[in-house]
């Protein structure tokens, strides 16, 4: 009579693993004032921040490109190297300037994977004695995560 061999198994385990990184992403409208008369103007651009869950972030913004601008004194470059002065704020009435110093001058938040849209108010004082012509500066984001 023949015998019935049974199946023999043997197993083994393996681990699942990833890792997720801290990660920040960032991105910019233009500012544009419009036509200068003189008089005060205003204007607004949009920086779009998307971090990772949990992640804590400061968004700052440098001086621009002018020779001798700093966060607090920023101006644009026109004709013949003409400066025209403005300023840039984290808040709408203007008061909280805003630069590149983390937890100081910056705008925080902590990341829960979704876009923030994050206001940058700008302001041209009035009655600046200055050439006429087309100014312009460029502003780098920074996010600090």
């Amino acid at each position: 009579m023949a015998g019935t061999a049974e199946a023999a198994t043997s197993t083994s385990t393996f681990n699942v693993t990833a890792t997720v990184q801290a990660t920040c992403t960032v991105s910019a409208t233009n500012l544009a004032f419009g036509v200068y008369t003189g008089a005060q103007a205003t204007g607004t651009s949009a920086i779009s921040v998307a971090c990772t869950n949990t992640t804590a972030y400061q968004v700052g913004l440098n001086a621009g490109t002018a020779s001798g601008a700093t966060v607090t004194t920023r101006q644009m470059t026109g004709p013949s190297s003409a400066l025209l002065n403005y300023a840039l704020y984290r808040d709408a009435a203007r008061t909280q300037n805003w630069g590149n110093t983390a937890s100081t001058d910056t705008v925080g938040g902590t990341g829960d994977g979704n876009t923030r849209s994050i206001t940058v108010y700008g302001t041209l004082p009035a009655g600046q004695p200055v050439t006429p012509g087309s100014y312009s500066d460029t502003i780098v984001v920074t996010v600090t995560y």
